[in-house]
């Protein structure tokens, strides 16, 4: 039986994040998500008079896929989706994990061909620039082990972080936000063992209220791509297919990163080897979800905590483009409240955040006690 607050979350997705008009063709890839939620997606898109296409999927089958893939196996899978990306107007990617370390044993090398021989073609260079899209997490028991929760209040804490935030107020609150990045040049941001400084001048600003993900929650631009100098520690660990970083320190000189360490230094580094616009940062973001206070070590989720910042290794939005390209785009988190270690963001001289709460009258509107329902 399909619950109210699958057909809730479907309604958003469908009417808000994507909003799809009369006629339109939608691809609804899911992995690992209930049966109930995906046909609550159906059902949603019908009724907006909206064509579904359907991609279900388990992440099991797909490990199988990569396990003994080569690049001309992958690149036939590319062509092959690509071909069907190229016909939707728009994309709704839902997952679940039944077990969030089911890619753990793959070799790095077949990370890096499903990124640059499916990933980069198909959703970088396709889904992401031409349809309207939105892609999130369902809560499953996997996610729920990962979040150090019960799964019913994993599910309860999911839901009212997805649907229980006004993201209409979200919007209008970003709106002096943006005008204000628009206007600002040089930024300087200091915490613990971080001292970092760079330019965002003239690179476009995105504010994100619940159109691209669900939860939401982040206002984004990029950095200059040769401006980026200092150092930088981030506090939140970040899975990449299947290990778990954490204490990832960089150092940038020029834009690259020329010194990077973590739990494990020769893994990280050859995710930065990846390619020439691995080592550059590709994006530059504030968090600010009123209901996302700690890390689970899910992106979709810890890159939108109140408090936080992140600071992206690889590339560059087509909508905020600082001209980095790459196969690789790793959002790591940095929180600033004070349980963190606090910090500062100053922007041409003048603070704007100061240990995880926005001080400028540009930004106050975005602190929690404005953004919940």
């Amino acid at each position: 039986m399909i619950h109210p607050q699958q057909i809730e979350l479907a309604n958003l997705l469908v009417s808000h994040s994507v909003a799809l008009k009369k006629g339109e063709k939608c691809l609804i890839q899911s992995h690992d998500v209930p049966e109930e939620m995906v046909e609550a997606l159906i059902d949603a898109v019908y009724a907006a008079g909206a064509y579904p296409v359907l991609d279900y999927r388990l992440t099991r089958l797909h490990r199988a896929i990569l396990k003994g893939a080569d690049k001309e196996s992958l690149s036939i899978l590319a062509e092959t989706e690509a071909y069907r990306m190229k016909k939707m107007n728009a994309f709704i990617g839902i997952r679940g994990y039944d077990n969030p370390k089911e890619n753990s044993d793959l070799p790095e090398a077949r990370s890096k061909l499903e990124m640059t021989c499916l990933m980069k073609p198909v959703h970088h260079e396709i889904r992401v620039p031409k349809t309207k899209w939105v892609v999130l997490r369902y809560p499953t028991p996997g996610m729920a082990a990962m979040a150090g929760s019960s799964t019913r209040s994993f599910e309860e804490f999911y839901f009212s972080v997805s649907t229980g935030v006004d993201y209409a107020a979200m919007a209008k609150a970003m709106e002096p936000a943006k005008e204000f990045l628009e206007q600002a040049r040089n930024v300087h941001i200091t915490g613990p063992d971080t001292d970092l400084t760079f330019s965002i001048e003239s690179v476009p600003v995105i504010p994100c209220f619940g159109e691209r993900n669900i939860p939401d929650g982040e206002i984004f631009t990029a950095p200059v791509r040769d401006s980026v100098e200092g150092t930088i520690r981030y506090n939140a660990p970040s899975s990449f297919f299947g290990h778990t970083y954490r204490d990832i320190r960089f150092t940038f000189a020029k834009g690259k990163i020329v010194e990077a360490s973590a739990d494990n230094t020769e893994k990280l580094n050859a995710i930065l080897d990846t390619d020439d616009g691995s080592r550059y940062i590709g994006e530059f973001a504030l968090g600010c979800n009123p209901r996302i206070i700690e890390p689970m070590d899910e992106i979709l989720f810890d890159e939108k905590i109140a408090g936080s910042f992140h600071f992206t290794p690889g590339s560059a939005y087509t909508e905020a483009d600082n001209g980095n390209r790459s196969a690789v785009h790793w959002d790591l988190v940095c929180i600033q409240r004070p349980e963190y270690g606090g910090g500062t963001i100053e922007m041409d001289g003048q603070l704007i955040r100061k240990d995880g709460i926005f001080v400028h009258p540009a930004f106050t509107a975005l602190n929690p006690e404005h953004l919940t329902r």
